[in-house]
This record gives structure tokens, sequence and C-alpha cells, in this order.
């Protein structure tokens, strides 16, 4: 019985370590919608969908965004990526508790971030002719390049 001992104690530190990790993963749907809807929403990642949607995002990676719909004004915005009370929480405990490995995991995952605003609701303008050709916006500091999103998101489906 001792030798399991051990193993069991190793094995509940490696679970514990990363905590926001293991807990709230390190993905976050974000909601995007607009008034009037059936907009076109164009991510900085290269993601694209039409009001209202709901898109699966990496936590630690703000994104610019941009919704266009013919006789409305564009509209610009940009989701930020920050430190959640529920992930600083989870982090905080990983110091206290002594797993400096799973505060590491965390910050690395963005397990311990949350996108913000999310909801994201947009009210559009009337505009005459307004957007016409969606665009991706440019990629905000820190966020991910359509590049590297595609390269992610294959990695997931395996």
């Amino acid at each position: 019985m001792r030798p399991i001992a051990p193993a069991a104690v190793a094995a509940l530190a490696l679970a514990a370590g990363g905590c926001a990790t293991f807990i709230r993963g390190s993905t976050q749907s974000l909601t995007i919608d607009s008034l009037p809807g059936a907009a076109t929403v164009s991510l900085s990642n290269g993601e694209r969908c039409s009001t209202p949607c709901v898109l699966k995002l990496k936590r630690k990676h703000p994104v610019a965004v941009e919704l266009c719909k013919p006789g409305y004004r564009q509209a610009l915005t940009q989701v930020r990526s920050e430190l959640g009370s529920a992930g600083a929480v989870r982090m905080a405990g990983n110091a206290l508790i002594g797993g400096l490995i799973g505060v590491g995991v965390d910050a690395a995952s963005g397990a311990a971030k949350d996108l913000n605003p999310n909801v994201l609701a947009v009210l559009l303008v009337e505009e005459t002719p307004g957007c016409t050709a969606p665009a991706f916006p440019a990629v905000p500091e820190n966020g991910q390049t359509p590049e590297e999103y595609a390269r992610a998101k294959g990695k997931g489906k395996r």
C-alpha cells in the first residue's frame, strides 16, 4: 500500500497544478449580436460568422471585431483578454498551495483570463451606402494572426 501513496500524491499534485486550466479551460465562448441582425462579423484571427453567433476562442488572445451590413455604418471594436476574477482566485490558490507549476500553466494557457466584453452587442447605425465589403480588421497586440489561429484550430480537431 505504501508505494501507491506517493504515486497518488504525485498524481494529485499534477492534477491540481494548472487548476484554472483544468476547471475553466483555455477557451471561452464569445457571443456576438447586432441590431439589426444578419450582419457579417469578421475577427482579426480570420474567423467569420453572421449575427447572432457564438464563437469558441482562446481566452489569452484579444481580437479585433468588425461588423458589416449593407445600408449600415461599419462597426469596429475590440474584445480584450483580461485577468478574470475566477481565474485570479484560482491562480492565487495555486500560488498559496505551492503549485507554482500550476500558476505557470494557467498563465501560459490563458485559463485565468476572460474575453471582455462577452456578450458583444452592437447597435448598427444606418448610413448610405454603408458597409458593402466586409474586411478582416488588423490583429491587435498579442492577438493571433489568421495563420496562427488556423494552425491552433487544426491541432484541436485531431
